[in-house]
């Protein structure tokens, strides 16, 4: 059954919607969204937790350069600066098969989903974007089409005549 539809939690014009594919899977089930802190410090969730088991693929949503993967406090993470752009993607739990100064290209595996690490009650990847220091939704960079579900359709059986 077909959810309703995406939107990112803030519209944020300035946010160019370069995004050609999600991070994982073809449409995964967003398990906590973005909540922008109230203050620099404050309490919130810096990015969307996407539903993705250890070992799938992880792709850059983006055509970028790697500016990071390694270790931060224990858990795997990979960051993109977006090519043409001040913005910078982060994943996380995540195996890197890319190192630091590669270009991608949006779809382009950059890793797997670490089997640890992760912050939600099931395997999630925590994916992030930043302008400079300022946190932003990365919902906001994929375009309409790729936020859209359409409903379900039915086709014709062969040989069933109409109603």
């Amino acid at each position: 059954m077909p959810g309703p539809p995406l939107t990112p939690a803030a519209t944020d014009t300035s946010v160019p919607a370069i995004g050609r594919t999600w991070p994982v899977g073809a449409r995964p089930s967003v398990l906590r969204g973005w909540e922008p802190p109230a203050t620099v410090y404050g309490r919130g969730h810096r990015g969307v937790d996407l539903a993705a088991p250890a070992g799938t693929p992880v792709r850059a949503v983006a055509a970028g350069r790697i500016s990071f993967a390694g270790k931060v406090a224990g858990k795997g993470v990979v960051s993109v600066e977006l090519t043409d752009s001040d913005l910078r993607t982060t994943y996380e739990p995540v195996t890197a098969s890319v190192h630091r100064g590669a270009e991608v290209e949006a779809g382009e595996v950059i890793g797997t989903v670490d089997a640890t690490g992760s912050h939600c009650m099931t395997a999630c990847v925590h994916w992030g974007l930043r302008r400079g220091e300022t946190y932003l939704d990365p919902l906001s960079l994929l375009p309409p089409w790729l936020l859209r579900r359409g409903p379900s359709r039915l086709l014709p059986v062969l040989g069933v005549p109409l109603p």
